[in-house]
């Protein structure tokens, strides 16, 4: 089996290829978006550019995506919430965490994707960063995990 790298499970055949290839649309916002995240872990950046609204692709950069792309090490992508989106609706938002490692080191993404749908498909509009919520805790220990959420600890990272 060839596990889909959206984190569904499925396989990659039945999951997002069929969406980045065209055989079939996303049936949803938060298919759309899998099958996005899928298309940076393959480098298909003719994908990522289709699959944007036209009204957002200004500044795109095919180049620069495919080397981005092509040149980090994808670990993994985390829906953490979908608001609309569905069959039925004409907007929708997925707030996700895609987790890859660059030249810079482990990183997190966190963003609220927007989208809309153009006639009976599917585009992502816009992403809006979403920032880190202050931690709880007092105080944070040397060996605990750093509050960045760079998958380090904090003597490695921030509380250098």
């Amino acid at each position: 089996m060839n596990s889909c790298p959206c984190g569904s499970g499925n396989d990659y055949s039945a999951c997002c290829e069929p969406i980045i290839t065209g055989k079939k649309p996303a049936e949803t916002a938060e298919q759309l978006m899998r099958a996005r995240y899928s298309a940076h872990v393959k480098a298909d950046v003719d994908f990522l550019f289709d699959s944007t609204h036209p009204d957002y692709r200004e500044g795109y950069d095919h180049k620069g995506t495919r080397t981005w792309a092509e040149n980090s090490e994808w670990h993994g992508l985390e829906i953490l919430e979908t608001v609309q989106g569905g069959p039925g609706d004409e907007e929708g938002e997925v707030v996700f965490v895609a987790r890859f490692r660059d030249k810079g080191g482990l990183r997190s993404h966190h963003e609220r994707g927007k989208f809309r749908r153009k006639g009976k498909r599917w585009l992502f509009t816009e992403g809006i960063m979403v920032k880190s919520q202050p931690l709880s805790v007092s105080k944070i220990g040397r060996n605990d995990p750093c509050s960045c959420g760079s998958g380090l600890k904090y003597k490695k990272c921030c509380g250098k």
